[in-house]
């Protein structure tokens, strides 16, 4: 994980910040957001331009180049990684301490008076442009709109934009047609009294018409844009997709049954069509404010309704054939970590196994299950001080040798056509210190008071969040990231609008039955070890004594079943409800996936499942 010398881009970037051929006025200072036009966390090649420019590659940061500074913002799970893969030209950024100041406050403070600050309006969402524009205004300095990506022209061999093949979901995994869900978004267009929705989450494209594809590694998604009118659904992507099934899918060319049908037209139309909604409409135009300021400013500001989209929850909660296919993709991953766990404790001895071997090793395994995709994610697989970079991933350069002297935390997902998995096991394969079995006993504690929490309906995620912390804090431990993120359904491994974290975001919705999210405490000793506890959880109704006010209450269950090693707890720290707990789990574990793991013959992974779900006490 060497830096990369970034002196020559950096130098280029900032001529191009002057050049009067490409920016109206000459810019103080040029914004390099993280994200893509469709303000995605993870992106594809094409659009990794803050990876280019800086040569930190994790999935959330922004870059601020100036006259004479360049500075990155990125949050805890980075810190260390970033740190690793800058070069010196760069100051790093903590964001979420207190002595940070904020990408707006440090701009206002280190520009000459009326300085310029630019950048591509389409990579910055409308939320994020207004609080900016209105501080750097305040402060005497004005933010730019400018069109021509100043990164673009100095990434000379700058990937192209993907356009793979589509893949059409059957109703068996989906359980509801894509009519049927373009009929709900009409309904609720006109409880807001909107005669547009103007889509541009590209998970919510491909929820909304039952597709997916695979532009953006790990991700199932598809680069397009997509408005529904009250008449009309319009769907803005390269034509080439649109092969017979994907014709026959999207009823092209024809009126389908339900008297809905989609018109296909080329991606960048998008930008005029939606510019011309003011004409072609009388009612407003609804679009999310996470939606690029680019698109937001073309819609009047007097027909405009920017609020979230109802996509977004629709999505979020899971539809019985939905839900059920979340349990069988978990019992078949569970499948696959019982075998590869199994083949570490065997193989770790030798020395002959690494961080990138046992990645590699891992994703074979899974790939011989029924419906699998790809991976959700890049596996993290991490040894020793490894592990406390939360959000590792070994390359090459980096790779070690697995040992019994050290902590191994393995982070790792797929998808499934059935859905999306994301399942965070810490093992060790010799003998655990006493500190690391304490801290490891205190992220499980913290698990299980998540995993068994009972709360009304109306609590948001951020409410929950001080349960999974408590054990860490009464021993004056923490961890710096969230507790738990929304999952999709064979879809984005983030999934918005619901999370279990500390900070308060509003777009953050009550937690309803039906929703799927993580439930990952962890702790992290810089240079030493990291250990997390990942399962994802189902949020369902509970029965109590009593129903204050009928508001109804509700619990988590989870649906990821692999057994958490034993070897690292001290039971002495656990109380009897936790113990029961674990010992509740563990025989689920061990009777679902027991059964699956004899009827695909794995033998000896079933043996260390039998093994590691021996009750306590």
């Amino acid at each position: 994980m060497s830096a990369k010398n970034t002196t020559a881009i950096l130098s280029k970037l900032r001529s191009f910040m002057k050049n009067r051929a490409y920016v109206s006025e000459p810019l103080h200072a040029y914004i390099v957001p993280s994200g893509d036009a469709h303000q995605s966390e993870y992106i594809a090649p094409c659009d990794c331009r803050r990876g280019f420019v800086c040569g930190f590659d994790g999935s959330a940061g922004t870059a601020v180049v100036t006259d004479h500074e360049a500075c990155l913002w990125t949050d805890g799970r980075y810190f260390l990684q970033a740190e690793k893969q800058m070069d010196s030209n760069w100051t790093l950024m903590k964001e979420g301490l207190p002595s940070t100041p904020s990408q707006g406050d440090w701009l206002s403070k280190v520009l000459p008076l009326g300085g310029n600050v630019g950048v591509d309006p389409y990579l910055m969402s409308a939320e994020t442009w207004k609080p900016l524009a209105k501080l750097l205004k305040s402060n005497g300095h004005s933010l730019v709109p400018v069109h021509q990506n100043l990164v673009d022209l100095v990434w000379i061999d700058r990937p192209p934009m993907p356009c793979n093949s589509l893949l059409v979901l059957e109703h068996s995994y989906t359980g509801q047609s894509w009519q049927d869900k373009v009929s709900e978004v009409r309904e609720k267009m006109a409880e807001k009294k909107a005669d547009a929705l103007v889509i541009t989450a590209l998970d919510e494209i491909a929820y909304l018409f039952n597709m997916r594809g695979s532009d953006i590694e790990y991700n199932p998604v598809f680069f397009a844009y997509a408005v529904v009118t009250t008449e009309t659904v319009n769907l803005f992507m390269d034509p080439d997709r649109v092969d017979k099934k994907v014709q026959t899918h999207l009823s092209l060319g024809r009126q389908s049954p339900s008297g809905v049908s989609v018109t296909v037209a080329p991606y960048d139309d998008v930008k005029t069509f939606v510019a011309d909604l003011s004409s072609s409409v009388s009612g407003k135009i609804w679009i999310s404010d996470k939606s690029s300021q680019g698109l937001v400013s073309s819609v009047s500001k007097k027909r405009l309704l920017l609020a979230a989209s109802p996509i977004a929850l629709m999505k979020a909660v899971k539809n019985s054939h939905e839900i059920e296919g979340m349990r069988r993709a978990h019992v078949k991953d569970a499948v696959t970590l019982c075998e590869f766990f199994c083949w570490l404790e065997q193989q770790v001895h030798t020395g002959t196994v690494t961080e990138v071997s046992a990645a590699e090793k891992l994703e074979n395994i899974k790939r011989g299950q029924e419906d699998y995709v790809s991976l959700s994610f890049g596996t993290i697989s991490s040894t020793g001080p490894d592990g406390a970079v939360i959000h590792y991933h070994p390359t090459p350069e980096t790779d070690k040798v697995l040992s019994t002297d050290e902590v191994y935390l393995c982070d790792s997902g797929a998808q499934y056509k059935d859905g999306t998995t994301d399942v965070t096991r810490t093992m060790h394969f010799g003998t655990p210190s006493d500190y690391e079995k304490e801290c490891f006993t205190r992220v499980v504690k913290g698990h299980i008071s998540l995993a068994t929490v009972v709360f009304p309906n109306g609590v948001k995620g951020h409410w929950l969040d001080s349960f999974a912390r408590r054990a860490l804090w009464e021993a004056g431990l923490d961890y710096l990231h969230g507790t738990g993120h929304g999952v999709g359904s064979f879809l984005n491994v983030h999934e918005g609008p619901c999370g279990i974290h500390q900070r308060i975001n509003p777009h953050e919705v009550p937690l309803q039955e039906g929703m799927i999210l993580s439930n990952e405490p962890g702790y992290y000793e810089d240079g030493q070890f990291g250990i997390r506890i990942e399962n994802l959880v189902l949020v369902v109704k509970k029965q109590t004594k009593y129903n204050f006010r009928e508001k109804g209450y509700l619990t988590f269950e989870p649906i990821t079943l692999v057994p958490i090693q034993q070897k690292m707890i001290d039971a002495s720290l656990l109380t009897e409800q936790e113990i029961d707990w674990l010992n509740d789990y563990h025989t689920k574990c061990r009777e679902v996936v027991g059964a699956e793991l004899l009827r695909q013959g794995k033998k000896e992974a079933y043996n260390f499942l039998i093994k590691e779900t021996e009750l306590i006490g």
